[in-house]
C-alpha cells in the first residue's frame, strides 16, 4: 500500500497506488476525544485508467485499505495520445479545482 508501489494480490495486481493524504479527525465526546483517520488514495494502471477514493476508519491502515477499494470501484478512462492527454482540462467540483495538463 501507498508510495506508488504496485498492489499485492487481488484481480487487478497491475494497478499502482499512491496515498495522497492521511488526515486525523477528532470527535469530542463526554469522556474526551475519539480519533479516526481518513485517507485519500489514487490508483491507476499507468496507461489511462485512474481512480480516486476516500477511506475512513479508526486505524490508518484500515482507512488506506478502504480508500483503495473505493478507488478501484470508481476508475475512469482518461483519453491519452502517446503518454500524455490530448489537451488541458480544467474543472471545478465542489470546493476542488482540478487541472489535467
Amino acid at each position: 500500500m501507498g508510495g506508488g508501489r504496485y498492489s499485492s494480490g487481488g484481480e487487478r495486481s497491475e494497478l499502482a497506488d499512491r496515498v495522497v493524504r492521511v488526515n486525523r479527525v477528532a470527535k469530542v465526546v463526554k469522556g474526551g476525544r475519539k480519533f479516526s483517520f481518513s485517507a485519500l488514495i489514487v490508483v491507476g494502471d499507468m496507461n489511462g485508467r485512474v481512480g480516486a477514493g476516500i477511506g475512513k476508519a479508526r486505524e490508518v491502515t484500515e482507512a488506506i485499505r478502504k480508500g483503495m477499494e473505493v478507488a478501484k470501484r470508481n476508475m475512469i478512462t482518461v483519453p491519452m495520445v502517446g503518454t500524455t492527454i490530448p489537451h488541458e482540462v480544467r474543472l471545478k467540483l465542489g470546493a476542488a479545482r482540478i487541472m489535467l495538463k
